[in-house]
């Protein structure tokens, strides 16, 4: 069964914005309709107004237009019955300076102050279902390649481990400084972490706030690639080129790894509704911390608005 046909709510959620409106998810397929290209924060300015500071973050806007993407996908797979199918790829990037600052903290932030317990777990329900797709998009057909070409924190650290391989361009960090703010990061780094780390050195990175370098990242393992700058791209078409010569290898290890280290869409909302949770206890402090990081994103994405308009 689909995601969409369980989740009858998000799936709803995901129609508010017709496919002919302009996306922050830029969606490329090549000619064969074996790779998909998916670039986060696209055209912000035709969806939030020429004078809007955009912050590259996993808005409700964001995870709506990737979600439409995904299920566009995943019917296409659908509906190709052939048995000796190859593997697809689909490759997550980012048309921002960064790759992902992680989740929508102003929308947190009001959330709990309102104590809207509902709507901050529909969010985070929503953030699941794009996470899990981007893991098991349909069956074994899929293999996903985030591409890191800037900072990947919180909940972009966690889209970057939701896929099979990492490339890294160098110089960038990922990290996350959900503990901050006296929360953790509950949409999936605990479940993909702990397949390329050891359980203690997961909940140690998740709890120390520290922006690792993706060169360290790399030697633990968490990394299966660091590239040169600007070469993250050219990166991932090598490596959808070395895949393509073992489409068949990989979709059975993507069968034998769901066997042994099985991912279930369950386990990731069970946590996700323990951060909901732990969210709405927050308390003064720790909302206040937030509200300075909302404050040091929107400077942030301020100060890259203002470059890319004198450039």
């Amino acid at each position: 069964m689909s995601i969409s046909a369980r989740f009858p709510i998000a799936e709803a959620a995901s129609a508010r914005f017709p496919a002919a409106e302009a996306s922050l998810f830029r969606h490329v397929a090549d000619a064969a309709g074996s790779v998909d290209w998916g670039y986060m924060h696209a055209q912000p300015e035709l969806v939030h107004g020429a004078d809007a500071v955009y912050s590259p973050c996993f808005s409700i806007r964001l995870l709506d237009d990737m979600k439409r993407v995904q299920e566009r996908i995943r019917r296409e797979l659908a509906a190709d019955a052939d048995p000796r199918a190859g593997i697809r790829h689909f490759v997550l990037g980012s048309e921002a300076d960064v790759f992902n600052l992680g989740g929508d903290l102003a929308l947190f932030s009001r959330l709990i102050r309102e104590n809207d317990r509902e709507r901050l777990l529909d969010y985070a329900r929503l953030c699941i279902e794009v996470a899990f797709n981007l893991y098991r998009l349909h069956e074994d057909r899929v293999h996903s390649i985030a591409v890191i070409q800037g900072d990947a924190l919180g909940g972009g650290f966690e889209a970057a481990l939701c896929c099979h391989t990492i490339i890294a361009e160098a110089g960038t960090g990922m990290g996350f400084p959900e503990v901050l703010f006296d929360l953790f990061p509950g949409m999936g780094a605990y479940t993909f972490l702990t397949r390329r780390v050891s359980p203690a050195q997961a909940e140690h990175m998740m709890l120390n706030a520290r922006v690792y370098p993706v060169e360290e990242l790399l030697r633990m393992g968490v990394v299966d690639q660091v590239v040169p700058r600007g070469c993250g791209l050219q990166a991932a078409h090598d490596t959808i080129k070395r895949n393509q010569r073992m489409g068949n290898a990989l979709r059975a290890m993507n069968t034998v790894r769901q066997a042994c280290r099985p991912v279930s869409l369950e386990e990731l909302l069970s946590v996700t509704t323990e951060w909901v949770d732990a969210a709405m206890r927050l308390s003064d402090r720790g909302l206040k911390t937030m509200d300075r990081l909302v404050r040091a994103q929107q400077r942030r994405a301020g100060s890259a608005a203002l470059n890319l308009a004198l450039a």
